[in-house]
């Protein structure tokens, strides 16, 4: 009987070139050349019978089956390793998949990198970024670090940190609100993705915002980089955002002020006693850096 399960290479090959975007990036990794990984992508498409890629000039994105694909395929591919390791021992690397809230990875776990990687240099952490709902389903990870009801999302989850809000400006725009009401004369840039934004801030603060103007973006680091042209002014949602708002150069609108959030950051995960060793130690790494 013929079989339509593919070559175990052409697997890791596609894995890395749709992880990395890129044939040369993925040859990089994986030792090999970039025509190679060209080779062997075309290999699987012609025993699937349909493309995985669309090339680009400089790039490769995955067509529709390919991202339906890919999910089932890292599975595949930890099943091996963590079959293997639990017969044979550990493996020289263990991959760990991690999908984050980008203004955490960006904020929290990119600062905290280093750390990880000297503490656990044979874990090969692979990090993905998302904001909304859509973003996190139907995706495989070994870890998920999402803000909101973590039950949404898996079945065990621990807290990580709250959010505090506040606004933030240039300096030439933030010198002149001395008042929360002074905050209307300006255009508020407001991140359409979280529940708490300037509707949640003036109640808070007892200000009516019936002539406030928004300009609306879809996450805290675009807000920020508007903000910083002098577009208007942002809300900080410290710390997860402290590094952004600083290399932005924003500065709080009225440093007194700060207004508890609504939602919090949590990592999820399906079930504590089956995570992987990599995952563990990640776990166990990130609640030990952020006490």
């Amino acid at each position: 009987m013929v079989t339509r399960v593919p070559s175990l290479n052409w697997l890791r090959v596609f894995e890395a070139a749709a992880r990395t975007e890129s044939f040369a990036r993925a040859a990089s990794q994986l030792n090999m050349s970039a025509a190679a990984v060209s080779q062997q992508v075309k290999a699987l498409e012609g025993h699937l019978g349909t493309p995985l890629f669309t090339r680009h000039a400089h790039s490769v994105s995955l067509t529709e089956a390919g991202q339906a694909y890919l999910p089932t395929v890292q599975q595949s591919l930890l099943m091996l390793e963590t079959a293997t390791t639990g017969l044979f021992g550990e493996t020289r690397e263990q991959r760990l998949y991690v999908q984050s809230v980008l203004l955490f990875a960006h904020g929290v776990l990119a600062p905290g990198m280093l750390d990880f990687q000297s503490a656990h240099p044979t874990v090969n952490l692979v990090l993905s970024t998302g904001n909304s709902v859509m973003d996190f389903a139907n995706q495989f990870t070994d870890l998920q670090i999402i803000f909101g009801n973590p039950t949404h999302y898996g079945v065990a989850y621990d807290r990580l940190m709250g959010e505090e809000l506040f606004p933030v400006a240039t300096p030439e725009i933030a010198v002149q609100i001395e008042t929360p009401q002074d905050l209307l004369n300006f255009p508020l840039i407001e991140v359409a993705t979280h529940r708490a934004g300037w509707p949640y801030v003036f109640e808070q603060l007892r200000v009516s915002p019936g002539s406030a103007r928004y300009v609306f973006a879809d996450n805290t680091i675009i807000s920020s980089a508007l903000a910083s042209q002098g577009v208007g002014i942002a809300l900080g949602r410290a710390p997860a955002s402290d590094p952004v708002m600083q290399g932005a150069g924003l500065v709080p609108c009225l440093p007194d002020i700060k207004v508890l959030g609504q939602d919090a950051y949590h990592l999820v995960y399906p079930d504590g006693a089956v995570l992987r060793p990599a995952a563990r130690a990640f776990r166990d790494w990130l609640l030990d850096y952020l006490v």
